[in-house]
This record gives structure tokens, C-alpha cells and sequence, in this order.
């Protein structure tokens, strides 16, 4: 019966679809054909088949939110402009003008920083004066980031490439490219939760920490030289790579918003006093704490400069707090309802679960290829763990107490 019934809404769903829906979804299916007939050559099975089955994974997404196909189909002609601005040669990326200031993978990710920055500060300047047209604009400048955040990851593999077939790889595998991809997953997130729940409001706040990525993502651009591809080393040579890491960073980034949007939540229900000791005094007597050990156990000269970037990052932090208790009332009057506050944490959450605990398994199935062991304990792998039992723990709570309410309300 179940089986039946769930067969009859797919049914009724797939009636619905327009005739530009089943043309969204004929253009992926092209685009994925011509992409493996033009480049099966540097693709092994597992890869062509994540590329066959990523056309009616993209083609559900751009049905059932509109936006991203408009998204998807500008990213793919960026993308592949500037493969042909290219002509097979790295070089004429100083020479040609669009790959210069805008298509190159440097360029186009300088551009997704510098419009998130922009954003950041449109969506603060719209909540503060409480105007709309500001908000809707700061949206607009969080989907020109996005669009050129992927076109600069697309174009980035492309020119991997362009270094030697042997070099080419999927740009997930350092911390300058998957930096780029939290703060692209974030904010697609962000900009689906935004139109799902039809306010803006949050943006000034989810734009927060894609703003620090982006700020860690160009100091560590300016000091390690991070920019410039390199080959993968023996480890990462594998096709776990692709799908691990991806769902790791989905994790991550709606972790990351539900952790912003519960800043939100604080603010409207504890009182300034806990808020301070919370988002304030406990940061500040960590560190105090932290800078104790580090005199007492005469620190080199590199843990005193890690603690001298501590102290300015809890500043900043606690600067930042303590300026949203003081406008707490006024921010708050233009927030939306608890419920949806609630909502949005519950949901992204479990989207992060789900996505973490699957790149928690792939991650160790790939360790196991890699180095023989399913698990080590290592620090990586340990603090894994702890993620996981921390938002299980707090989805098992969250669930109990709702099936608690509807088993009280029927009484």
C-alpha cells in the first residue's frame, strides 16, 4: 500500500514538471555526454559514474529550486568561456583581458571574496536601516560570490589540467580550495533558507562567517602562496577524495549556519547578563587561561605567535558580541519568529548529519585503502567523533522533547 501510494505522488510530481523543466534536465544529460566522450580518457569508472549520476541529482535540485538552475547554467557558460579564452594554454592567462580580470581561477575567486565582503556589510547596512531594497541587494551580491566561486573552482580544474594530465584533480584537496567550497556551501544554504523562509534578516548574520573564511582564505593565499596548484601526493590519489570531502563540507557549512542562526536565537531569549558571561567573559578567561600555560611552560617562538593571533581573533570576537547585546532589542525587532529560528537550526542540522556521518564512513573506508585501518585515533579522527556525538546528542534531545510536547498536548 505504501509502495503504491509512494509511486502515485511520484507520478503526480513528474505531471507537474513544465516543458522547460524536462529542457533543464536534456541539457544536463547533453552536457554530461558531451563532458564523457570528450574526456573519458582522464576518468576512471568511479568518476564517469559520480558525473552520470550528479544529471538527475542536478536536474531534482534545479526543479524543485529555480534559482540554481539559472545558476547552473550561468557557471557552465563562464566556465566554459573561458576553457576557450585558454585555447590549451596557461599562459594566456596574463595575456587575455577576461581571463586577466575575471575568468581566470584567482581572478574569479578574488571576485567571490570581494562580493561576499560587499554583501556582508549590505546585508548589516539593510538590517540596521531596516530597508528592503538594501537586503534584496546583498542577496544579489551573495549569489554574484557564488556564481563566481564555482565558476573559479570549475576554471581551476580545468587549468590543473592544463599543468599535465598527471597533475589535473578535482579542486578539493588543500585547504585554500576547500575553504572556497565552505563558503560556497554555506551560502548556497544561507540563499535557499532565504527564500524558503522569505526573510533576509539572517543574512547579516550567516554572512559573518563566510566573511572569516574569506579573510582566512586570503591571508593564507598572501602567506603560504596557497593559490597556486600543486600535484596531489600519493594519499589523496584517490577517487574517495571526490565524494568525502564534498560531503564533509556540507557538513561543515550548515553546521556553520545553524551556529549563526542560534546566535540569533540567544539574543531574543537569554538575558544580556548570561549573554555576557557566555559570549564575553568565557572566551576571555580561556585565553587568559591558554596565555598562562604558554608562559609557565616557556613556549617557543612559534606558539607565541599562534597565541598573539589567538588574542586578536577572541578580540575581534568579542568586540562583535559584545556589540550585538547592545543593539540586541533593535536587531531583534526585525528577526524572524522563534519558530522559524528553531526551524532553520533543526533542519540544517539534520541536512549536516546526515552528510557528516556519510563522509565519516567514507572517510574511513578511504583511510583503510590508504593506510590499512579503518580508524586511528588521530586528532582529526577523534575530534570526527566528538562532532558526531555532539549533534547526535543534540537531534535525540530536540526529538525527544517535541514527542514529548505532542504526547502532552494529547492528554
Amino acid at each position: 500500500m505504501d509502495t503504491q501510494v509512494g509511486w502515485q505522488a511520484f507520478q503526480n510530481y513528474l505531471k507537474r514538471l513544465s516543458i522547460l523543466d524536462w529542457l533543464f534536465a536534456l541539457l544536463l544529460g547533453a552536457g554530461a555526454g558531451y563532458a564523457l566522450s570528450e574526456y573519458h580518457q582522464h576518468m576512471d569508472v568511479y568518476e564517469q559514474a559520480i558525473l552520470l549520476i550528479s544529471v538527475p541529482v542536478c536536474a531534482a535540485l534545479g526543479w524543485n529550486w529555480k534559482p540554481v538552475r539559472v545558476l547552473m547554467m550561468a557557471v557552465a557558460a563562464l566556465s566554459l568561456f573561458a576553457m576557450m579564452q585558454y585555447g590549451h594554454s596557461l599562459a594566456l592567462a596574463s595575456d587575455k583581458f577576461f581571463l586577466k580580470y575575471l575568468l581566470s581561477s584567482q581572478s574569479a575567486i578574488l571576485w567571490m571574496s570581494t562580493f561576499f565582503f560587499m554583501s556582508t556589510l549590505v546585508y548589516w547596512a539593510g538590517l540596521l536601516m531596516r530597508s528592503e531594497f538594501a537586503a534584496s541587494f546583498a542577496s544579489g551580491l551573495c549569489w554574484s560570490a557564488v556564481l563566481m566561486g564555482l565558476t573559479g573552482l570549475m576554471v581551476r580544474w580545468y587549468e590543473s589540467y592544463l599543468l599535465g594530465s598527471d597533475i589535473g584533480h578535482i579542486p578539493v584537496s588543500n585547504l585554500y580550495e576547500v575553504f572556497i567550497l565552505f563558503s560556497l556551501i554555506t551560502a548556497l544554504f544561507y540563499l535557499f533558507y532565504e527564500q524558503r523562509y522569505q526573510t533576509k534578516q539572517l543574512g547579516a548574520f550567516v554572512l559573518m562567517v563566510i566573511s572569516a573564511a574569506v579573510l582566512f582564505l586570503l591571508w593564507y593565499t598572501v602567506s603560504r602562496d596557497a593559490a597556486e596548484i600543486q600535484p596531489l601526493v600519493p594519499a589523496l590519489q584517490s577517487w574517495w577524495m571526490k565524494i568525502h570531502v564534498p560531503a564533509n563540507f556540507i557538513g561543515y557549512g550548515t553546521f556553520s549556519l545553524a551556529a549563526m542562526v542560534a546566535w540569533i536565537y540567544l539574543l531574543r531569549h537569554e538575558e544580556p547578563r548570561a549573554l555576557w558571561i557566555g559570549m564575553v567573559a568565557v572566551p576571555l578567561a580561556l585565553l587568559a587561561f591558554a596565555w598562562g600555560i604558554a608562559w609557565w611552560s616557556q613556549s617557543g617562538d612559534v606558539v607565541m605567535s599562534g597565541m598573539m593571533r589567538a588574542t586578536k581573533m577572541v578580540a575581534v570576537l568579542v568586540l562583535i558580541f559584545s556589540a550585538t547585546i547592545l543593539m540586541r532589542l533593535r536587531l531583534l525587532e526585525r528577526m524572524p519568529s522563534s519558530e522559524v529560528l528553531d526551524d532553520v537550526m533543526y533542519k540544517a542540522i539534520s541536512v549536516g548529519f546526515i552528510f557528516f556521518t556519510i563522509a565519516t564512513i567514507l572517510g574511513a573506508l578511504w583511510a583503510a585503502e590508504a593506510w590499512g585501518g579503518y580508524w586511528s585515533w588521530d586528532p582529526k579522527e577523534t575530534w570526527a567523533l566528538i562532532v558526531w556525538l555532539n549533534y547526535a546528542a543534540w537531534l535525540h534531545m530536540r526529538l525527544m522533547k517535541v514527542s514529548g510536547l505532542h504526547s502532552y498536548g494529547s492528554l
